[in-house]
């Protein structure tokens, strides 16, 4: 398999998805126009996105011509200096602190030995059990989870080390690549969750309350995939539980397992707050790969830091031009006209609440999660507390939303790093993931049907 073919086919089989979906909005703002929802400047500028979408240009370069777009057509004052001024306030925030330190403590992490730790740790617990190695694999992605807020760094660093295991141990090679694909997303909702921290930023919702909302769903997907490995592999002997192997395995990755024991329980024990956290996460992961497991070289280093600057040279300016244009839309009173207009046209919050999620779901097949996030949480966010729902209990059904679309064709990034990492086919690993997707949408029904599990 060449480099170039496997890059190729997810570009195929995206072009008629986004064709689809580019006739379908299209042809959703023409209704809008013709109901009078709209003007037709409007529809027309939102015509103009739509295209931009669809052509793959960089999300940063279509989100800054809508922010110039909104302010020239809806701004009383539309000189550049204001729009300049409220990117560098969107920037100037405290709890904007914590994604930067988050990334780049998962980065060491993820290149460090705390990942491998983890995976040892939980499969000398799990050893006896029908489909051990894979029940161990699902705990250490939500271990990893609460200690790194991102679902791509939770793949990579134990899918990495947990696939050629599984491979040895004769597991099938679509249930291993389909599994670390879907307990990988555990990265965005077992807090700490870079995605939560975007979604409080943007709709000014309490992060801790977010963080502490996310808990239950996390444990229950992770549940749900735990229960799935073993009903898929009941006849697979996994060895003996060995109580000396499990004790020598706690001592061996202690300082691993010590990790989201301080970051939760200083958040939710009120010892620090998010930011602090952050900035905790990513102190602890230095110390403990510099002094204790002592195996990452000073090129290891280098490579976290730049591509974790990489990575937020994408997410920063997409935040401050976009909160900018949230700014914008508020102060204009647009945001709350378009509230009344969606809370006319779709008067039962149940429909509401469907018709979110099937757009959310459909935006995860062409946007990425942070992207995704910034963009669309403070127009719908408004939308839903008007009909009666909790901020928090939204930010959660919209995280759970962006994570199904980790495994959904054809923007779906975890497919696109499975392919790569396990050099696969990206059909093949869309055939992986389905039996874990449909698991997660009715995972995702669950969440929002119970509120209470959130709130």
């Amino acid at each position: 398999m060449t480099t170039t073919s496997s890059f190729s086919e997810p570009r195929e089989g995206g072009q008629a998805l986004g064709l689809y979906l580019f006739a379908a909005v299209l042809a959703l703002l023409a209704l809008l126009g013709a109901l009078g929802l709209t003007s037709l400047k409007v529809s027309g500028f939102g015509a103009l996105i739509v295209v931009l979408l669809y052509f793959r240009l960089p999300i940063i370069l279509v989100v800054g011509v809508l922010a110039a777009g909104v302010h020239a057509l809806f701004a009383s004052n539309s000189d550049v200096e204001y729009l300049m001024q409220d990117m560098w306030f969107a920037l100037d925030r405290e709890v904007l602190l914590s994604v930067p330190m988050f990334i780049l403590a998962g980065a060491l992490m993820a290149r460090g030995s705390i990942a491998k730790s983890l995976i040892n740790c939980m499969s000398a617990f799990t050893a006896g059990l029908p489909g051990g190695l894979a029940v161990a694999t699902t705990l250490a992605c939500a271990v990893f989870a609460a200690i790194s807020g991102s679902s791509i760094v939770t793949m990579l660093a134990v899918g990495s080390i947990a696939y050629p295991a599984m491979i040895r141990q004769g597991y099938d090679e679509k249930f291993s690549i389909g599994l670390i694909a879907a307990a990988g997303s555990l990265g965005i909702m077992i807090p700490p969750s870079i995605a939560m921290i975007l979604y409080g930023i943007m709709t000014e919702t309490s992060i801790t309350r977010l963080f502490t909302g996310g808990i239950k769903p996390g444990l229950l997907l992770a549940g749900m995939l735990v229960l799935y490995s073993v009903a898929m592999n009941l006849r697979r002997n996994s060895g003996r539980f060995s109580a000396s192997a499990a004790a020598r395995s706690v001592v061996a990755g202690f300082w691993a397992l010590m990790m989201p024991v301080i970051l939760l329980g200083g958040i939710y024990g009120g010892y620090f707050s998010p930011t602090e956290a952050a900035a905790v996460s990513l102190l602890y992961a230095a110390l403990v790969e510099l002094f204790i497991y002592r195996e990452m070289k000073l090129a290891d280093y280098k490579k976290v830091v730049v591509e974790s600057l990489i990575m937020l040279g994408r997410l920063l300016p997409l935040v401050a031009i976009a909160s900018s244009l949230n700014t914008i839309l508020d102060y204009e009173g647009v945001t709350q006209a378009w509230v009344v207009a969606i809370g006319q046209a779709i008067e039962n919050p149940v429909l509401l609440m469907i018709a979110v999620n099937l757009l959310l779901l459909g935006v995860g097949c062409i946007m990425e999660v942070s992207s995704a996030m910034v963009v669309l949480s403070p127009l719908l966010m408004p939308i839903m507390v008007n009909a009666g729902y909790d901020p928090v209990h939204f930010g959660v059904v919209m995280t759970a939303n962006l994570e199904i679309g980790y495994l959904t064709p054809p923007v779906g990034l975890n497919l696109v790093v499975a392919m790569v990492a396990f050099k696969k086919e990206f059909s093949e690993v869309v055939r992986s993931v389905l039996p874990f997707l449909v698991l997660m949408l009715i995972w995702l029904v669950i969440v929002c049907v119970y509120p209470a599990m959130v709130v």
